[in-house]
């Protein structure tokens, strides 16, 4: 706890990243996170990835590249936006627990129940003792998701205000990407210095041993990609021996059967591709 400088005093730009070297390492990243998916899914641990920040930072993009070639159907990425008329009048984290990932399984959420202590806040969807609260009651909430065995991975992507400006301005110019901008997206930038605020709160109270926050400066796409993967990389690995899952023995007596397969022959065949 803290350890934060103010948000809008960390240093924007890391340095070029030339293209070569971004696919290199991005191409390593994600069979890293292959692995480690194959790893959770076989022996049913779960992990949560959290990524939060700033409209048009980049928080789509990092979530992209960190599925891209992932084995989808026990990985969910939830976009949270604002409460349905089911989850309204109920806890803030009621549509949260709904969404915690199965054995196996692992859960990104893009935007998180931070809203409570950032947009609710701000535009005063809720009391200030409820928002005060509220950094007790997510600190407990995670503190229990980890006592349970989840891996959680808060990461605040962050994006200066002249280039959070170029990035919209183009959404505007191009007719594909008038999806991703919206009136509220005009609210939120109006009030940078109240998020600031909110966003340096939140660092210096949620930030703890079972869960801590990394802040990633996304002003240049391709050094925030690369860094947000080594961070989740390196989360997701600590502790862990990544070790190949044996073949459950009655799959191999199953495909015996059938095919008068044994593990034998199946090195022997690995052997022989190896040589073509």
């Amino acid at each position: 706890m803290g350890k934060w400088p103010a948000l809008d005093k960390i240093e924007m730009i890391d340095g070029p990243v030339d293209e070569t070297t971004y696919d290199h390492e991005l191409r390593k990243l994600q069979s890293r996170l292959l692995d480690l998916k194959i790893h959770y899914l076989h022996d049913r641990q779960r992990a949560i990835l959290c990524i939060d920040g700033w409209d048009a930072a980049g928080k789509g993009g990092l979530i992209g590249r960190v599925i891209d070639g992932l084995e989808p159907k026990s990985i969910h990425v939830w976009r949270i936006g604002a409460p349905t008329t089911e989850e309204q009048g109920r806890h803030y984290l009621w549509r949260f627990w709904q969404r915690l990932p199965a054995p196996g399984d692992w859960a990104i959420f893009d935007r998180t129940w931070y809203g409570r202590v950032l947009v609710e806040r701000i535009e005063a969807f809720c009391k200030k003792e409820e928002w005060k609260r509220a950094y007790r009651e997510i600190n407990e909430f995670e503190r229990q998701l980890s006592d349970d065995g989840v891996r959680i991975v808060k990461i605040l992507v962050h994006v200066s205000a002249e280039e959070q400006k170029r990035r919209m301005i183009e959404r505007l110019s191009k007719p594909h990407k008038h999806y991703k901008i919206g009136p509220e997206d005009f609210r939120n930038i109006a009030k940078r210095k109240e998020y600031l605020e909110a966003y340096d709160d939140m660092l210096e109270r949620t930030d703890t041993d079972h869960a801590p926050w990394q802040v990633i400066a996304s002003d240049n796409k391709m050094h925030a990609r690369l860094t947000g993967l080594k961070i989740i990389v390196e989360a997701l690995s600590r502790g862990m021996t990544l070790t190949e899952p044996t073949l459950d023995p009655v799959i191999a007596e199953a495909a015996f059967k059938m095919w008068g397969w044994t593990p034998e022959s199946g090195k022997n065949d690995k052997k022989n591709g190896d040589k073509k």
